[in-house]
């Protein structure tokens, strides 16, 4: 029997039409579609299949893919009895594989989710914030380069440790145009400042982490049935108080992604990702050539998915 973990993705697998395949042909996730909308009171069917504005908000942005990767979770779940050794997310990933563990249920995770991408935002209100994402440039070159640009007063630092050679930096975004050039005179092949309005993983946030932690107390329970790989440390947690802790600490630290699969690799034999599109797959494919990483996005994936889970 192979050993599997569950995976999740963040901010930026966002698209129009997400979770529509499942949503027009399943009850499941109509039903949960219709309770995350009475929940918060966003037409959530508007949100993933209509071309609006919200989608890239980042208060909007969280809960709508953390909906989706709970819906192809529990549709999956509804098919196959696996249960994962251990569960795993990109950043706002982490709340999905919270779900995924047991210790919170889905709609109290898109309130929760709701409510800390409204933190997020108001952190970095004014802030002029950003993000950057870094190609070509190997983890203690960026690391070096930011300690000395924030000696120097620029605001920045390495937010996102996706695979190697693919770093993402946050911090002021006047700071991070103004060092584009220095970072491809270091090397880099690619130094993009993204489209977005937020600093996620690093000091700016520090006020968000003071209004989250309440939420999360409220609705973190301590009915885990899988451990959560935490983002901040690389290691497995399945307490209420360590899961405070570090969703706290995840907001204004890296997100060790890469550390996280190469720690924790050679205790699983595949990874099945769950959510829109197939991001983690891809980056998955860069960090362990050798396990191989299954998606589960629509009932073609699903279908694909559970053949190559039964041959």
């Amino acid at each position: 029997m192979s050993k599997i973990a569950f995976i999740f993705p963040g901010q930026g697998s966002q698209t129009v039409g997400m979770g529509k395949d499942f949503f027009e042909n399943s009850d499941i996730a109509k039903d949960m579609v219709s309770k995350a909308s009475e929940r918060l009171g966003i037409d959530f069917e508007n949100l993933l299949f209509e071309e609006n504005d919200k989608l890239s908000q980042t208060q909007f942005t969280q809960p709508a893919i953390l909906l989706v990767s709970c819906i192809a979770l529990e549709i999956f779940k509804s098919k196959c009895d696996i249960k994962p050794e251990f569960v795993l997310g990109h950043s706002l990933g982490e709340f999905s594989a919270l779900v995924a563990s047991g210790s919170i249920n889905y709609l109290d995770a898109v309130e929760l989710v709701y409510k800390r991408g409204l933190y997020m935002t108001e952190a970095c209100s004014g802030a002029g914030a950003g993000m950057m994402a870094l190609v070509g440039l190997d983890d203690a070159t960026v690391e070096l380069m930011t300690a000395t640009q924030r000696e120097d007063g620029k605001l920045i630092w390495a937010a996102n440790y996706n695979m190697d050679g693919q770093i993402v930096v946050a911090g002021k975004k006047a700071d991070l145009e103004s060092l584009v050039d220095t970072y491809k005179e270091a090397g880099a092949k690619r130094a993009i400042v993204l489209d977005m309005s937020v600093a996620s993983h690093c000091e700016l946030l520090n006020s968000a982490v003071e209004k989250l932690n309440p939420s999360l107390e409220e609705y973190i329970t301590n009915d885990f049935n899988v451990s959560v790989i935490s983002n901040v440390t690389a290691n497995a947690y399945s307490t209420k108080d360590e899961a405070v802790d570090l969703l706290g600490k995840q907001l204004v630290s890296p997100v060790k992604y890469k550390h996280s699969i190469l720690a924790n690799s050679e205790n699983v034999d595949m990874f099945i990702e769950f959510g829109n599109g197939s991001v983690l797959k891809g980056i998955n494919r860069k960090i362990v050539k050798s396990i191989p990483t299954l998606n589960v996005s629509d009932f073609k994936t699903l279908e694909s998915t559970l053949e190559q889970l039964n041959d």
